[in-house]
């Protein structure tokens, strides 16, 4: 600041015009480092398939902690470049953006650059450089956890047993989240759409996902009752003082366990006989059917009309 030209002179200030710092561009940055380049590449290519859908704005404003209206200016989008072998992510929100990339081949960077500060909240003044700090470090950490979540969630037996079958929780006994009800999975669905809001959600704004998903009519009363299921055993919480739930760690790998394994795994594979089901896995059973029907032949059995 010493060697800043100074707009104003003495005779100025003496006048009462003052002047001071302003901020306009602002890049707060997480690098992760892996023990070996392989491993790097192999998590950011899992991130990437599975994150393309990170700049709706649904999921912007869970990100950026900043709520997205109909006449919120930007466009929000998730942009992949390709340059040689390298791969950038870019989520933009107004004039702000994040972008997640490789550095060196083997450490993950998460970037926040905020091009505007009142994109944030946050003043332009450069007095309010640690508010807008904090904000956009906080907006790198939800991306990471995110992230971190979908990449390893599977659910230990003890976990998996408690949530999907009845259980005695508060000295109450608390109805099962059963694995493939139509129900439960929508629930769990509406439950990753905002896992990316650790500033979670309420009663109102989870039931029209929910309702979304399940695509009949799903009351107020049967939300508070999932919401009370939710709750008694573990996924959720309450927020102190307020009307609002965020979801606990175990909350987080549930949900996204079972929408991964029933969406990605289970569904394709009762679906195996035509595609979205691998080629390999069609071949596969053509040749399982066919080895059946050649054993009910030799058999001397009948085959249903």
């Amino acid at each position: 600041m010493t060697i800043i030209p100074t707009p104003l002179n003495d005779a100025d200030q003496q006048a009462g015009y003052w002047w001071e710092l302003s901020m306009r561009q602002i890049e707060t940055s997480r690098t992760l480092v892996f023990d070996a380049p392989r491993r790097a590449r192999g998590f950011f290519e899992a991130l990437v398939a599975d994150n393309l859908d990170l700049g709706r704005p649904d999921e912007v404003q869970l990100i950026f902690g900043r709520k997205i209206y109909s006449n919120t200016d930007g466009q929000f989008s998730t942009k992949v470049v390709t340059r040689g072998v390298d791969v950038i992510v870019n989520v933009f929100y107004k004039h702000s953006r994040i972008k997640e990339y490789l550095k060196e081949a083997r450490a993950l960077r998460i970037e926040t650059v905020c091009n505007s500060p009142t994109d944030l909240g946050c003043k332009r003044r450069l007095r309010n450089l640690p508010e807008l700090q904090a904000k956009a470090r906080a907006a790198n950490r939800r991306l990471l956890t995110i992230q971190r979540a979908g990449q390893g969630c599977a659910v230990s037996t003890a976990l998996f047993e408690r949530v999907a079958l009845p259980s005695l929780e508060e000295g109450q006994r608390t109805g099962a989240l059963r694995f493939g009800d139509p129900r439960t999975m929508a629930l769990v669905g509406a439950l990753c759409i905002t896992i990316n809001a650790v500033a979670g959600f309420t009663n109102r704004s989870l039931r029209a996902q929910v309702a979304g998903l399940l695509a009949t009519n799903y009351t107020s009363s049967q939300m508070t009752y999932d919401l009370r299921r939710l709750r008694r055993k573990g996924l959720i919480q309450r927020v102190p003082r307020s009307n609002t739930y965020s979801l606990t760690y175990n909350g987080v790998h549930v949900a996204i366990f079972y929408t991964k394994l029933y969406g990605r795994l289970l569904r394709p594979l009762l679906a195996v006989d035509h595609p979205p089901a691998l080629p390999e896995l069609r071949q596969a059973l053509r040749v399982i059917d066919s080895h059946v029907v050649q054993s009910i032949k030799r058999a001397r059995l009948p085959l249903a009309a």
